[in-house]
C-alpha cells in the first residue's frame, strides 16, 4: 500500500517491510507500514479494542482517539517514527509503533540508538502470536534504522505483554519504576532469539498445514449437477474414502430446489451452509476462482485446495492471475495448496480425507509423500499401491504458489503418523530454509528427495525461484550434508522409502547375503561392493532349499554380531521333474517374517525372481485392516447415499454419536506391540512389519546403501561439530569490515568489484590467511629486483587469464636459484609464449613442495554460502572431483571436506609419499568459512593453489570479489515467500 504524496518528507515508503506471516493458529496475516491513508482503519480498529486493552496501552481510560492522535499515529518519517499494522481482510487487527528517544526519554534523531515501543492487539486476536510476530518485524526495522535498544513501559497487570518481551530471547533488563515495569531490550539477535523465532515458525507453519489436512468440514466448490467433471470426482472420492467430517457441495448454478448431490447437502454459496467450513476444494474455471475465494474468505474458511488450472503454467497472464490468487487468499488469512493441484490425502483414521483426483485412498502407512507434479503423484501412488506400501499423507501441490515442501517438512517433523518423508521437487523456492528444515527433520526421520529439472537450466512453469549458479552435483552434496537422501528417480525414492519405513536402521555396512541361487548371490555381492558396502561371501542354500531352510539361515545371519543387514535372494524352486516351480510365495514370506520378527533388529530386504505371490505376501505382513468407520453429525462422507448415518461401534454401544474430529494435533499412535508411540521417534527399534521385496539386486542394494549412509549421518549428527571461535589475534572482524566498507565505497556498484592482489592479501590477513607476496615483473630487470627483494629460490609465473594456473603450458618456471637462472627463464618464457605485456609475469618466493589444492567459497543466490575443496588442476577442473559444504562449516565439515574427494588418498601418503599437513588445511578451510559467514559482502574467494606440505602450507594465489550484500530470505523476521 503506497502512501499519499504528503506522507514522509524524510524517507520513501519502505515496501520491503511488507510481509505475509503465519500466526500461531496457522492463519495468515499481512504486516505493513502504516500510512496517512489509514486514518479510518485506525479509528475502526481502536473502536473494537476493549477498555481494558486501551487502559494497558495508555495507562488511563482512553475511550477514543482524538484527531491529533489519529494524525500522530498515521504520520511517520519511517526513520525516527515508525508504525506497523497487522491486517486481515484489509482491516487492522494490531499495531506497533516506535519513537526514537535520547538518554532523557525525549524525541530524538540519529545518532540516538534507543526507541520507545508500544503494541496494541485487538482482543479477538490476542493469543494468536500477533504481538510476538510484530516484535520480530519492528525489531528488524529498528536495526535497519540504526536503533539498538527498545524501551517499553508496561503495567504490572499486563502479563501478556510482559511475556511477549520476556520470551523473545533478546538480552533484556527489567526494573520497577513509578508503578510500571520498565523493560529494555537489546535488539542484537542472539542464539536464543533465533531459536525462539524458528521454533515459533515451525509451530505456526505446521499448524497451517494441519488445518488443511485435518478439517472438520469440507466444501467442494464447482460440483457439477451431472456426473463427471473435476468437482464431482473430488466429491465422490471424499465419500469413497469415508471422510469423518461434514461434506458440502457448492455450485452457484444450482436451482433452489436441488438440495443434495450424491446424498450430500448442496448449496449455491458458502453463505447458505449455515455452519463453519474448514477446507474448500476449488474446482471452477480460473476466471471464477476469485469469486469463490472471496466467498470462502468472507465465511471463515481456513484453507484452500485449488485444483483449477490456467495459472502460471499458461504464461505471463497466468502468472499475474496466480499472484493475485495468493494475495487474495492471504488477505483473508487462508493458505493455498495449488493452483493446478492434484489434491491432498490424509489417511489418519480420525480424518480419512481424500480431497484429490485419486480414485482410491491408498493404504494407511508411515510414509508422507509430497510432489509438485500431478503426473508424478499419480505414478507414485500407483507404484506404492502395487507394492503394498501405505501412506500417512499425500500432497500434490501443483504450482505450489503458497504451501510448499518446506511447510510439509515443518508438519512432518513432529507428525507421529509419519516415519519417512518422500518429496519430488522440481524447484526450491527457499533453498536455505529447505536445507535448514531438512537437516532438522532428518535428525529424527529420513527425508528422501528426487529433484526434477536438474539439467534443463529452466524453472518449471509457475515456480518463482532464485536462479542458481552452482551445478546439480553441488546441490546434491549440500543436500547430503543436511542428511537428505538424494536419489535420481522416483523408483529409487520408492525403493528407499519402503526399506526405511519398515526396517530398522543398520548399525553399519556389513551385509550378509543368502539365498537359493549362487549366481544371484554373486550379483548382489558385486553390487554391494560397488555401493561401498562390506558384503560377506554369499551363503548358497542351493535350489533345493525349503522355506524352513530360509528361515534358519536368516535367523543365523541376524544373530551374527558381524552382520548389520541381510539381503535374501530367492528364485523359483526346481521340482523333481526338472521343471521350475514358482513355489508358494506366502509360505516363504511367512518363514522370512517369522525369522525377522524373532531376531535382533536389523534390516532385511528380499531380491526375488518370478516367485508368485512372494512380494504381495511380504508386503501384506502388516496390511492395515479396515476398521469400522465412525460417523459424525450432521452429515459425513461415511454416510450412505440414502442419508442414513453408519454409526461407529462406540456409537452403537452407547447410543451417542462419535465426536467430530477437530483440527488439533493428532495424538501419538500406539505401536504394534501395544506400547505408546512417541512423536518423531526414529525407527531404530525392531518392529514386526513388511519386508521390502525388489525385482533386481541393484535396487535392493542401492536402497540398503542409502539407509547405511543415512544411519551413519544420524550417528554423527547426534554429536555435531563446532564452528571454531578462533579466539586469537589472527582474526580481526572489525578490521575486515572497515576494509570492506572502504573498498566498496559509499555508492557500491551492484555488480561488485574484484580486489587487486594486495587488496585481497590485506583482507585475507584479517582472518589469519597469509598469501605469499607476488611482485610484478614487466621486464627482466624488474624480475631480478623482485627476486632480490624476496630472496632466492623464486618462481616466475605468467598471470594472463589464458595461462593462469596452467603449468602444463609452460607458463610457470620453478626453483630459480640465481639471477642468471631467472634471466634465462624470463627470456625463454617471453620467446615461447609472447610479450611481457601479454603474459603479465610475476615473481614469487618458492614454497615448500607439497600437494597443490584449491579452496573456494561462493555466495550462490539459491543455495547460500558454499565452501568447496579439491585438488588443483585436472582432478577438480576436468573430472569434477570437488567437495562442498554449507557455510558456516564446522570442524567436522572441514575434516570431511578434504576426505570426501575421490583423490583424497594423495593427501594421506598415497604410494609411499609423505602425508601432508591436513590439520593446517582444515584450519584454512575454517578461516575462509568464517570470513564469508561474517561478511556477506565477500561473494567469492578462490585460494589457488594452496600447496600443502608435510609441515604447514602455503597460499600462493588468491582472488576475492566484493559486492553489496545479497538479500537473505532465511534470516530476519518470519515471513512467507513473496508471490
Amino acid at each position: 500500500m503506497q502512501p499519499s504524496p504528503e506522507q514522509s518528507p524524510h524517507h520513501a515508503y519502505p515496501d520491503h517491510w511488507e510481509a505475509d506471516v503465519v500466526l500461531r493458529d496457522g492463519g495468515t496475516a499481512r504486516i505493513r507500514p502504516i500510512t496517512t491513508d489509514d486514518a479510518e482503519r485506525l479509528v475502526s480498529f481502536y473502536e473494537q479494542v476493549s477498555d481494558e486493552s486501551k487502559y494497558y496501552r495508555f495507562f488511563a481510560p482512553y475511550p477514543r482517539l482524538s484527531a491529533k492522535d489519529v494524525h500522530r499515529f498515521t504520520h511517520h518519517d519511517y526513520v525516527d517514527r515508525v508504525g506497523l499494522a497487522v491486517t486481515v481482510g484489509g482491516e487492522f487487527i494490531a499495531t506497533v509503533r516506535y519513537d526514537r528517544i535520547d538518554a532523557t526519554g525525549r524525541p530524538a534523531s540519529a545518532p540516538a540508538d534507543e526507541a520507545e515501543v508500544a503494541f496494541l492487539v485487538q482482543d479477538a486476536h490476542q493469543g494468536r502470536g500477533v504481538a510476538s510476530t510484530l516484535l520480530e518485524h519492528i525489531a528488524a526495522v529498528a536495526r535497519e534504522r540504526g536503533i539498538r535498544r527498545f524501551a517499553a513501559e508496561v503495567l504490572p497487570a499486563n502479563n501478556k505483554m510482559i511475556k511477549v518481551f520476556r520470551d523473545a530471547g533478546y538480552t533484556q533488563q527489567r526494573s520497577f519504576e513509578d508503578g510500571s515495569v520498565h523493560l529494555t531490550l537489546d535488539l542484537e539477535p542472539t542464539a536464543e532469539s533465533l531459536a525462539v523465532q524458528r521454533a515459533r515458525e515451525q509451530r505456526a507453519e505446521a499448524k497451517s498445514v494441519q488445518r488443511l489436512l485435518a478439517p472438520g468440514s469440507v466444501a467442494v466448490i464447482g460440483v457439477g449437477r451431472t456426473p463427471g467433471g473435476v468437482g464431482r470426482t473430488v466429491l465422490r472420492n471424499l465419500l469413497g474414502a469415508g471422510f469423518t467430517g461434514r461434506v458440502h457441495a457448492v455450485n452457484s448454478a444450482l436451482s433452489a430446489d436441488q438440495g443434495t448431490i450424491d446424498g450430500v447437502p448442496a448449496h449455491r454459496s458458502l453463505g447458505e451452509i449455515g455452519e463453519p467450513v474448514d477446507l474448500a476444494v476449488v474446482a471452477v474455471p480460473a476466471d471464477r476462482v476469485p469469486e469463490a475465494v472471496a466467498d470462502c474468505g468472507e465465511h471463515g474458511v481456513q484453507g484452500l485446495v485449488v485444483l483449477s488450472a490456467g495459472y502460471a503454467e499458461w504464461g505471463a497472464e497466468g502468472r499475474e492471475r496466480q499472484r493475485e490468487l495468493v494475495r487474495q487468499a492471504r488477505s483473508y488469512g487462508m493458505r493455498i495448496i495449488g493452483p493446478n493441484a492434484f489434491g491432498v490425502i490424509n489417511n489418519s483414521e480420525a480424518v480419512r480425507l481424500n480431497a484429490s483426483l485419486a480414485p482410491d485412498r491408498p493404504a494407511s502407512g508411515r510414509i508422507g509423500l509430497f510432489t509438485q507434479s500431478g503426473a508424478i503423484g499419480i505414478a507414485l501412488l500407483s507404484g506404492l499401491y502395487r507394492r503394498g506400501a501405505g501412506l500417512s499423507t499425500f500432497i500434490s501441490a501443483g504450482n505450489r504458489a503458497d504451501i510448499s515442501g518446506n511447510d510439509f517438512l515443518q508438519y512432518w517433523y513432529e507428525d507421529p503418523d509419519t516415519d519417512v518423508a518422500l518429496l519430488y521437487l522440481e524447484s526450491l523456492g527457499n533453498p536455505r530454509k529447505f536445507t535448514r528444515l531438512a537437516r532438522r527433520t532428518a535428525a529424527v526421520k529420513p527425508v528422501v528427495v528426487v529433484k526434477g529439472a536438474r539439467h534443463s537450466g529452466s524453472t518449471p512453469p509457475g515456480h518463482a525461484v532464485p536462479v542458481s549458479r552452482i551445478p546439480d552435483s553441488t546441490v546434491s552434496a549440500l543436500m547430503r550434508q543436511a542428511g537428505v537422501i538424494r536419489v535420481d528417480t522416483v523408483t529409487e525414492m520408492v525403493d528407499a522409502g519402503l526399506l526405511l519405513a519398515d526396517q530398522p536402521l543398520p548399525a553399519g555396512g556389513r551385509v550378509a547375503i543368502l539365498g537359493n541361487s549362487e549366481s544371484l548371490g554373486l550379483l548382489t555381492y558385486d553390487v554391494c561392493l560397488a555401493e561401498g558396502l562390506r558384503p560377506r561371501p554369499p551363503i548358497d542354500l542351493t535350489t533345493a532349499a525349503t522355506p524352513q531352510d530360509f528361515r534358519d539361515a536368516l535367523s543365523a545371519a541376524l544373530a551374527d554380531g558381524a552382520c548389520d543387514a541381510v539381503i535374501v535372494t530367492a528364485i523359483p524352486w526346481v521340482g523333481e521333474n526338472g521343471e521350475a516351480e514358482s513355489g508358494d510365495g506366502e509360505v516363504l514370506a511367512t518363514a522370512l517374517h517369522a525369522a525377522a520378527a524373532a531376531g535382533p533388529a536389523k534390516p532385511v530386504a528380499v531380491v526375488h525372481v518370478e516367485i508368485g505371490g512372494l512380494a504381495e505376501a511380504l508386503s501384506a505382513a502388516t496390511s492395515t485392516v479396515a476398521q469400522p468407520r465412525p460417523a459424525t453429525q450432521p452429515f459425513t462422507a461415511a454416510q450412505s447415499a440414502t442419508g442414513t448415518p453408519a454409526a461407529s461401534p462406540s456409537a452403537r454401544a452407547t447410543g451417542t454419536p462419535a465426536p467430530t474430529p477437530s483440527a488439533a494435533a493428532p495424538t501419538s499412535p500406539a505401536a504394534e506391540d501395544g506400547t505408546p508411540g512417541a512423536p518423531g521417534d526414529p525407527q531404530d527399534a525392531p518392529r514386526i512389519g513388511r519386508i521390502p521385496a525388489y525385482p533386481a539386486a541393484e535396487r535392493a542394494v542401492r536402497a540398503l546403501a542409502e539407509a547405511v549412509r543415512y544411519a551413519q549421518w544420524r550417528r554423527q549428527a547426534a554429536t555435531p561439530g563446532k564452528v571454531p571461535d578462533f579466539l586469537d589475534d589472527t582474526i580481526d572482524p572489525p578490521g575486515a569490515a572497515a576494509r570492506i566498507d572502504a573498498l566498496l565505497g559509499e555508492d557500491p556498484d551492484p555488480r561488485g568489484r574484484p580486489l587487486g592482489h594486495d587488496e585481497a592479501r590485506e583482507l585475507l590477513a584479517c582472518y589469519g590467511i597469509a598469501v605469499r607476496p607476488t611482485l610484478p615483473a614487466p621486464g627482466p630487470e624488474e624480475a631480478v629486483a623482485a627476486a632480490a627483494r624476496l630472496g632466492y629460490p623464486v618462481a616466475l609465473k605468467t598471470t594472463a587469464p589464458h595461462l593462469r594456473h596452467r603449468a602444463d603450458l609452460g607458463g610457470v618456471r620453478l626453483d630459480l636459484d640465481s639471477e642468471a637462472a631467472l634471466r634465462r627463464a624470463y627470456g625463454d618464457l617471453t620467446e615461447l609464449l609472447g610479450k611481457p605485456a601479454e603474459l603479465r609475469p610475476v615473481v614469487q618466493a618458492m614454497a615448500p613442495r607439497g600437494v597443490d589444492t584449491v579452496v573456494r567459497a561462493t555466495i550462490d543466490p539459491a543455495a547460500g554460502a558454499v565452501l568447496s575443496f579439491g585438488l588443483a588442476g585436472a582432478p577438480s577442473e576436468l573430472l569434477g572431483d570437488t567437495a562442498h559444504r554449507l557455510v558456516p562449516a564446522t570442524d567436522r565439515d572441514a575434516a570431511e571436506l578434504i576426505r570426501s574427494i575421490r583423490a583424497a588418498p594423495v593427501l594421506f601418503g598415497w604410494r609411499g609419499a609423505a602425508p601432508v599437513d591436513t590439520a593446517a588445511l582444515e584450519e584454512v578451510l575454517l578461516r575462509v568459512s568464517r570470513l564469508v559467514d561474517d561478511h556477506p559482502e565477500v561473494v567469492s574467494i578462490a585460494l589457488e593453489p594452496v600447496v600443502v606440505a608435510p609441515q604447514g602450507l602455503s597460499v600462493l594465489g588468491a582472488s576475492v570479489r566484493l559486492s553489496p550484500p545479497p538479500a537473505r530470505n532465511d534470516l530476519g523476521p518470519r515471513r512467507l515467500s513473496n508471490y
